[in-house]
């Protein structure tokens, strides 16, 4: 059977219409990217919460659906397909503390307070600490670490704490390390708990923070630890722990805990949370403040 040069060439067109290779724009490129960077940070976050659990069954569940279908067990089949609408819920509520800590972690995550301090502003509490506010903060935490003495310190930032203050007993006191000390001594009514300092000012003491849940953390790790690690991950707080059985200091800021630190590394944390602009910036920002709080 003979076939001509324009025959080969339809031919050819007609099998190869069926394959035909999708235009890739840029932007199916970045979409790529994006569904990647999203699934890893779920796929992290699910790893360090009990969802962790919860996804493993759902996947032995997925697998023992796939073997009813190959097998055509339709009774099953169909419990599953009406039970599903009631499992979405099921699971919502079962996880509500971990997408909670999700979406407020998301919340935190903005690139404009990082660059206009609006923060001050929208609280309306200025939460930059001094010079010498950090110095009696780092010879408190160091005094008590001598003395073995536990402590429990949340320096508030941009996130409001009011929530956490109400929890306490409103004290409303310039740090110094006496106060500090005094407040953490054994046995006296408010060393029980965690103290809020906002600005140069301890709001309250005594005040109850939430326990995280994270896996990874040591099984050795107290109460007071694990709510340090707690605070850190609902909040942008800077949070100073003092041992009470090693008297090592340690501090915690996004979710990270940091053991062990020196009166040295205790300041540079303090002092990397510390709002300090150039002059010129500073009176046009405080004019502009002013002229906001008369409007």
């Amino acid at each position: 059977m003979k076939f001509n040069l324009e025959q080969l060439v339809s031919l050819q067109e007609l099998y190869l219409s069926d394959f035909r290779i999708p235009v890739v724009r840029w932007t199916d490129v970045v979409e790529v990217l994006i569904i990647a960077f999203l699934l890893y940070h779920i796929l992290t976050w699910i790893k360090d919460t009990r969802a962790w659990a919860l996804l493993r069954g759902v996947v032995v569940i997925a697998v023992f659906l796939v073997i009813a279908e190959v097998l055509g067990m339709s009774t099953i089949l169909w419990i599953a397909q009406n039970v599903l609408s009631l499992a979405v819920i099921a699971i919502i509520v079962v996880l509500q503390p971990e997408l909670r800590k999700a979406l407020e972690t998301l919340g935190r995550t903005n690139f404009f307070y990082s660059i206009f301090p609006f923060d001050a502003l929208r609280s309306g509490h200025d939460t930059n600490i001094s010079d010498k506010t950090i110095s009696e903060i780092v010879k408190a935490c160091v005094e008590m670490g001598k003395a073995r003495t536990g402590a429990l310190i949340v320096v508030q930032r941009s996130t409001d704490l009011t929530q956490y203050e109400r929890t306490g007993i409103d004290v409303d006191a310039i740090v110094s390390n006496q106060l500090l000390i005094n407040i953490f001594e054994h046995n006296t009514p408010l060393h029980d708990g965690a103290i809020i300092i906002r600005g140069n000012r301890v709001t309250s003491a005594t005040c109850y923070l939430p326990l995280s849940d994270n896996m990874r953390l040591s099984k050795e790790l107290g109460t007071r630890h694990r709510a340090g690690v707690g605070i850190s991950e609902v909040t942008d707080a800077l949070t100073l722990i003092v041992s009470e059985e090693t008297g090592r200091i340690s501090v915690t800021q996004d979710g990270v805990l940091e053991s062990n630190l020196s009166a040295e590394q205790l300041r540079e944390k303090l002092m990397m949370i510390q709002e300090k602009l150039p002059e010129n910036k500073k009176k046009i920002w405080k004019g502009w403040r002013r002229d906001s709080e008369k409007v």
